[in-house]
């Protein structure tokens, strides 16, 4: 009860401040978020949160096909984005309908991301404009309908009370008209605005190689169809926090990790190998570093492979291959074999003083994020 008191009183305060210094209001801003996340905490304790990410930001969501704006995913992201401001709509089962609400939404809402996951992928990448993430794009939704004919019913509650629809021949066709509006008007610009997410083993839709076509940053991550929470967490939330840096134009401190400490001598993973690097990408921008033998084209290939494996979505394009590096340019280096002459810290993994990560993570969580 205290807690939520100090909370009310700080948003009030924080409100009242809007005229004053910045100063006064980001320290006001940082203590509201750290008593609700306290007070969310002791309500969920089992619930990972993030409430710096995208905070005072508005993310608009769409949903996939038979679900709604009362689907667990919204609730979810609210839970994982306290700070954020989710805002979704029923979408209209006729395509054209659909495309039309979700136009007028984010032209109204101007939202600063917008999810879409499945059909609402399909539609999410026609919304130009806007920095967007899609989900299992099911940009082939006639052909995914082929097999769903007849009565369904919706997955979740609707605003109408509507709760069953019929899948025909003639709502497929609509579907299979509305994609070919897909990947129109892309210019350079919107290319960069639009991450798809593909998972390794969705049985759904298999849209990777249509989405790589047409934009540049097509990703991989270890799930099925839908947007569960470790999906969320581990892969979604990582590429949410690259959008959010960027638009804030904030760059985050340093740390590269050589390829050869994250793996034993079997190739598998160090033993709380995971559990540094999911610490290490809350605060800092990390990089993969391995050696790029001239001789040995496979071993580049090798070492992709496995942080594809391994450390997956949240590893896209953070992987530097030299021979030189002591002319990388960080604030820190993880390595077994440090080169003296790199300018920042040198954490020489496997010393008596960082023997293992977990001397890793304890020196880390010391620096608060610095």
């Amino acid at each position: 009860m205290i807690l939520y008191s100090l909370a009310l009183s700080l948003h009030k305060i924080r409100l009242r401040s809007t005229k004053h210094s910045s100063k006064l209001n980001d320290f006001v801003l940082a203590c509201t978020i750290f008593a609700k996340q306290k007070i969310f905490k002791m309500e969920n304790p089992y619930i990972k949160q993030f409430p710096e990410l995208m905070a005072g930001k508005k993310i608009m969501y769409v949903h996939g096909f038979l679900s709604s704006a009362q689907s667990g995913t919204v609730k979810m992201l609210q839970e994982l984005m306290p700070e954020a401001k989710i805002i979704a709509e029923d979408i209209p089962v006729h395509p054209e309908e659909a495309l039309q609400l979700l136009k007028s939404m984010a032209e109204n809402e101007k939202p600063d991301l917008i999810i879409g996951t499945s059909m609402g992928g399909m539609f999410t990448e026609m919304l130009h404009g806007f920095d967007r993430i899609l989900v299992n794009p099911a940009f082939q939704m006639g052909d995914t309908m082929s097999s769903m004919t007849g009565r369904q019913e919706f997955q979740n509650p609707r605003k109408d009370g509507v709760n069953e629809i019929m899948v025909n021949k003639s709502l497929i066709k609509e579907y299979k008209d509305i994609t070919g509006l897909s990947f129109k008007d892309i210019d350079d610009n919107d290319k960069n605005r639009v991450i798809g997410m593909f998972g390794d083993n969705d049985p759904v839709v298999h849209t990777f190689d249509i989405f790589r076509s047409h934009y540049p940053n097509a990703i991989y991550f270890h799930g099925e169809h839908r947007l569960i929470d470790k999906v969320a967490h581990h892969y979604l939330i990582p590429i949410i926090r690259w959008i959010d840096d960027k638009q804030q134009g904030k760059e985050r401190p340093i740390v590269y990790i050589n390829y050869d400490a994250l793996h034993d001598s079997y190739d598998k993973p160090t033993s709380s190998m995971h559990k540094a690097y999911e610490m290490l990408i809350e605060n800092y921008n990390v990089y993969i570093v391995a050696e790029a033998p001239t001789n040995n084209h496979e071993y580049t290939e090798k070492v992709q492979n496995w942080v594809e494996e391994y450390l997956s979505a949240p590893a896209y394009n953070h992987i530097i291959f030299t021979n030189q590096k002591h002319l990388l340019y960080g604030d820190y280096m993880i390595d077994s074999l440090p080169d003296e002459n790199f300018m920042g810290t040198v954490i020489e993994y496997g010393s008596e003083e960082f023997k293992t990560w977990e001397e890793v993570i304890t020196f880390f969580e010391r620096l608060g994020g610095q």
